[in-house]
């Protein structure tokens, strides 16, 4: 109950809706060029996560390899700075105030994922602890 109200402000004031807008947007302009469509996979996939986060994690996919990390290299130079740099700006306004904190440390731990966003899973928290469904 307590992830769902989190999500709920989140989503409200937490600027939820303005990031997966702008994922969103990252997302259509990477589907216009074919080349980039895992990019814009991904970017859908973040936009998700981050419309609603408390209670979901990012985990490694174990066949993660080399095509995934050049492929984060060059998401890196085009997409991912300019989203790390919306959830840091959120993230320190969002810190500004007492009731704003933990979704500023949201906006934080999103930051790496708007890095390096391939290669990796958007998992329920509930199914890490389950023996058998991830590692």
């Amino acid at each position: 109950m307590v992830r769902f109200v989190l999500n709920l402000l989140w989503l409200i004031f937490g600027s939820g809706i303005a990031l997966a807008i702008g994922y969103g947007i990252a997302a259509l302009i990477c589907f216009v060029f074919i080349v980039t469509i895992p990019f814009g996979v991904a970017s859908l996939r973040l936009a998700y996560y981050s419309l609603w986060p408390f209670g979901r994690t990012l985990v490694v996919k174990p066949g993660a390899g080399l095509g995934s990390g050049l492929a984060n290299v060059l998401w890196m130079v085009l997409a991912g700075w300019w989203l790390a740099l919306m959830h840091l700006v959120a993230g320190v306004t969002l810190c500004l105030t007492i009731i704003g904190i933990p979704f500023g440390v949201a906006n934080f731990k999103l930051v790496p994922a708007a890095f390096w966003p391939l290669g990796r899973e958007v998992m329920e928290v509930d199914d890490l602890r389950r023996p058998g469904t991830a590692s």
